[in-house]
């Protein structure tokens, strides 16, 4: 099946698409091209290329990547910026902890807390994953460029901070 594109996507509906407008068209293939974006990236885990493709699920790479970025923080500050609950932190936190990325430490301030950091196999780990990602993102836009890169990029973090900021809303009706 060829990939679609936006002329060739219907809405869920069977309403309209990009060759037959209507005041929802654009909104119809948005949603349904997120919806093939996150099959697809689901798919592949976005895992990159070569011998490091599909090895790291997408909870473990956050996980890393926020502890690089951020250094060392307990469970309750790494679930409050990721945006989830302290338990699916600690469930998650496990395999990379028992296969050696991540290190618990005691807090310096107060010994009894805990206190998560990237292990010097976990910053190798990363690093080999994030080489063989934006491999896969080079290969994947390689005749795209370098504005229109920027300009995906932009509005990627753009609708990602949106939706981000959506979540931490009250919920209504």
């Amino acid at each position: 099946m060829p990939p679609q594109d936006m002329t060739t996507a219907a809405s869920p509906s069977g309403g309209a698409t990009p060759d037959s407008p209507g005041p929802d068209h654009l909104l119809d293939v948005l949603q349904h091209q997120v919806a093939v974006f996150a099959r697809r990236a689901e798919q592949t885990r976005l895992g990159g290329v070569g011998q490091v493709r599909n090895s790291m699920d997408r909870a473990a790479y956050l996980l890393l990547n926020r502890l690089d970025r951020e250094g060392p923080m307990g469970v309750k500050a790494l679930a409050a910026g990721m945006g989830i609950d302290s338990s699916t932190v600690t469930r998650q936190v496990a395999p990379l902890v028992d296969t050696g990325l991540v290190k618990r430490t005691s807090h310096p301030e107060d010994g009894r807390a805990v206190v998560l950091q990237l292990s010097p196999r976990g910053h190798a780990r990363l690093d080999e994953v994030r080489a063989s990602r934006r491999e896969l993102m080079s290969q994947v836009t390689g005749e795209w460029t370098a504005e229109e890169r920027e300009t995906f990029c932009t509005l990627l973090t753009r609708f990602n901070a949106a939706l981000a900021a959506r979540q931490h809303q009250p919920a209504s009706g």
